[in-house]
């Protein structure tokens, strides 16, 4: 079956290689930036055995009244981060190191860590493609599951690793007795998105904790949090306290979601020191930030007034979003996140034109054989745009 179609059969399969830069702008970033993409036989963006994306030949993201197709923050920066980048533009002819310093100390207290076992980069999925990078140039695998974020699964790959797919549980979250199962001994890294994107769902806090005290004895553990600190409720529990520990976990965050800078490029991981050392032997994650950054992010860090109101905000327009939805007939996956993923009965691309023709961008995915629409949430006017197209093509 199509479905079942692995990397390294690709054209054998029939997947047809395109460059990126003919798509739109939010898929031709980071990893992908300058690759080709597969498109599947009925011409979808092949990410992996289990999910394809959508895109429009012709996307005009800028007539776009509601931009709700990239996961960011729609309230950012926070006034902190502007007044920083302002005072520090004069220092933009100096190297950061120093301010930099200064905040992998406020981090290292906030998380626990020593400053050695903290790395910084521009943003968390350039953290990502640089342990991919230097895991996986020797060969080896990296389970994960599917779907899942790819950044650091696509750069394994072309670096020289296999990826180990798994699919996600019915409930949507990792499968972690397969994923266990599934380690042999060319396992370099496991992979773990959560919550996950792109379905939002969250995989139970103490079965995830069991999973990784007991598999990180095998091989390290990656588990990316750019979204946890928008999680509500019991299971949104951060793995962090087993890198202090001493357990083999690495941690990621971002700024760029709760803080809302995902245009300013800021993130960090945390891990062993000597998982770290062997990163920054080969990378050095700093050097790719701004000292206009630097200082946003060290202001935006204790800024806990704006995070707040964030979330808020940002579950009060899922709420409205996911009610507003139910009333349609339509069946949201839960969300841990900033974006929402529900089913359609309508085919992808044809979802997307209908609903760029109306101002609204959004995502559109088939995943296990049905068509999906993943939608960023922005401000509550543009929440009720986007039911409004909804309520318009329905």
């Amino acid at each position: 079956m199509e479905n079942t179609v692995n990397r390294r059969s690709m054209l054998k399969s029939g997947l047809l290689s395109i460059g990126g830069m003919a798509l739109a702008p939010h898929l031709v970033q980071g990893a992908f930036a300058n690759q080709p993409f597969y498109l599947d036989t009925h011409n979808r963006l092949y990410y992996s055995p289990l999910s394809r994306e959508y895109f429009l030949d012709d996307p005009k993201e800028t007539k776009l009244f509601a931009k709700l197709n990239a996961n960011e923050n729609p309230y950012g920066p926070p006034a902190s981060a502007k007044k920083a980048v302002a005072e520090a533009v004069d220092g933009g002819n100096r190297y950061a190191w120093r301010e930099m310093y200064s905040l992998v100390d406020k981090i290292a207290k906030k998380e626990n860590v020593d400053v050695k076992q903290i790395m910084m980069g521009p943003g968390s999925s350039d953290l990502l493609e640089k342990v991919a990078i230097v895991k996986f140039m020797e060969g080896g695998n990296i389970v994960s599951a599917d779907p899942t974020y790819m950044s650091m699964i696509r750069v394994a790959e072309k670096a020289g690793g296999e990826w180990k797919p798994v699919p996600c549980t019915k409930e949507w979250a990792h499968d972690l007795d397969a994923m266990e199962a599934a380690i042999d001994e060319n396992t370099k890294l496991v992979y773990v998105c959560n919550p996950n994107n792109p379905v939002g769902a969250m995989t139970p806090a103490a079965d995830l904790e069991a999973f990784c005290k007991r598999v990180s004895k095998k091989v390290p553990i990656f588990i990316d949090e750019a979204y946890m600190e928008l999680a509500e409720g019991p299971e949104a529990k951060s793995m962090a306290h087993l890198v202090s520990e001493g357990y083999d976990v690495v941690v990621c965050r971002t700024f760029s979601k709760i803080m809302g800078m995902a245009g300013l490029r800021v993130g960090y991981m945390f891990g062993k020191q000597e998982f770290i050392d062997d990163i920054q032997k080969i990378t050095r994650g700093g050097m790719g930030i701004s000292l206009t950054s630097i200082m946003a992010a060290d202001a935006a860090f204790g800024d806990d007034s704006f995070q707040t109101m964030t979330k808020t905000k940002n579950t009060a327009c899922k709420e409205y979003v996911s009610a507003e939805l139910k009333k349609m007939g339509y069946d949201p996956i839960p969300s841990y996140t900033n974006f929402m993923i529900f089913p359609i009965d309508m085919d992808g691309k044809e979802f997307l034109k209908k609903m760029q023709d109306q101002g609204v961008g959004v995502r559109a995915f088939n995943i296990m054989d049905k068509d999906w629409c993943r939608v960023s949430m922005g401000t509550m006017d543009e929440m009720k745009m986007f039911v409004s197209a909804i309520k318009g093509i329905s």
